[in-house]
């Protein structure tokens, strides 16, 4: 079986906050933010799998420091596990102040995605091997958050099918 480094999916994107990129707090919008880490954390899965990828589940994102307009946010993504066709991707949010050069992570992310072949079905994904410390904890780590990731996910089915596909409106009455 094909394997490859987590640096090999590595992807990193820095960015200027200006005034139309937040909100009326004068921080970087939640779902700007969030647009950003999706292209670079598909950027990632496609990268490491060399195949067409879709997002199955944004397991988390972790908001921990609000990005402002004197900084520059720098998003760091790479694949750090894999199941048969599926890529654990952990982007991680670093925001510089360009005055003083102090960062901080502003927030964190892990998002799952599925390699796709030329006919749309799932195909098999090479295993990850981890080498820094930050990549071991994470890939170590992993196994119980695909867990956690699968029963959610099946809750979620179960929720779905309880659910109303009526329009509100069509409701009221």
């Amino acid at each position: 079986m094909e394997v490859k480094y987590c640096k090999d999916s590595r992807v990193i994107r820095t960015s200027r906050i200006f005034p139309n990129d937040v909100n009326n707090h004068n921080t970087l919008f939640g779902g700007r933010l969030m647009s950003h880490l999706d292209q670079v954390a598909s950027t990632s899965a496609a990268r490491h799998s060399r195949c067409e990828c879709v997002t199955a589940s944004t397991d988390s994102v972790d908001f921990l420091h609000p990005v402002r307009t004197t900084d520059a946010v720098c998003f760091e993504s790479y694949v750090t596990w894999t199941g048969s066709s599926s890529m654990e991707v952990f982007v991680k949010i670093i925001a510089e102040d360009l005055k003083s050069g102090k960062c901080k992570i502003a927030a964190t992310a892990l998002l799952t995605f599925v390699a796709l072949d030329q006919n749309k079905c799932p195909t098999t994904v090479p295993r990850v091997i981890p080498e820094t410390e930050e990549e071991r904890k994470l890939h170590e780590t992993a196994p119980d958050r695909a867990r956690i990731r699968k029963k959610r996910k099946q809750k979620s089915k179960e929720l779905a099918e309880f659910l109303t596909t009526n329009y509100p409106w069509e409701q009221l009455n």
